[in-house]
């Protein structure tokens, strides 16, 4: 029971810290997605992104679900390039943003802010900002505050929602 105890009072302590970290890269979330309002891509039903998708790529773009670390090979892709959403194939990384950061899955310090939009995620019980295709609105990833120079931002994405457009 203590440890319960103690894990909770841990938990509640950093919420505070986590939601003020998690201002700091606000992206203008309404405006992005405003601009797909009417794209057809909106009106799929759920069977139509079953029978669009690969089954990990619908579990993740459509149910929020996340990939095993290390399992996509969009991970070790070095040549030049973007990276497109894998549900509509909306443009959001170039290749060149594309850093290792030893977690397992693609990351990047840079997002085409245009093409994305946010929103808290508490699924660990510690906000996060989760980030998502703004036409198709298919789950990404999460966004991090331990990234490299220039932004200082992690965008760890799922390489089954990403697809490699080679230059």
């Amino acid at each position: 029971m203590i440890i319960s105890r103690r894990i909770l009072f841990l938990t509640a302590a950093a919420l505070p810290i986590a939601a003020c970290g998690a201002e700091a890269q606000q992206i203008p979330t309404a405006a992005n997605e405003a601009r797909y309002a009417n794209d057809p891509i909106r009106r799929l039903t759920e069977a139509q992104w079953r029978a669009r998708l690969e089954p990990l790529a619908f579990r993740v773009l459509r149910q929020e679900a996340t990939e095993r670390a290390g399992t996509s090979p969009l991970d070790n892709e070095h040549r030049r390039g973007t990276f497109v959403c894998a549900g509509c194939e909306l443009e959001l990384f170039r290749s060149e943003w594309k850093f290792d950061s030893g977690t397992g899955w693609p990351s990047f310090f840079r997002v085409n802010e245009a093409n994305i939009g946010t929103k808290e995620d508490f699924l660990l019980f510690t906000p996060r900002t989760e980030y998502h295709c703004a036409r198709c609105l298919g789950h990404q990833g999460h966004v991090f505050e331990d990234g490299p120079h220039p932004t200082g931002l992690r965008y760890c994405n799922n390489g089954a929602a990403l697809r490699f457009v080679p230059a």
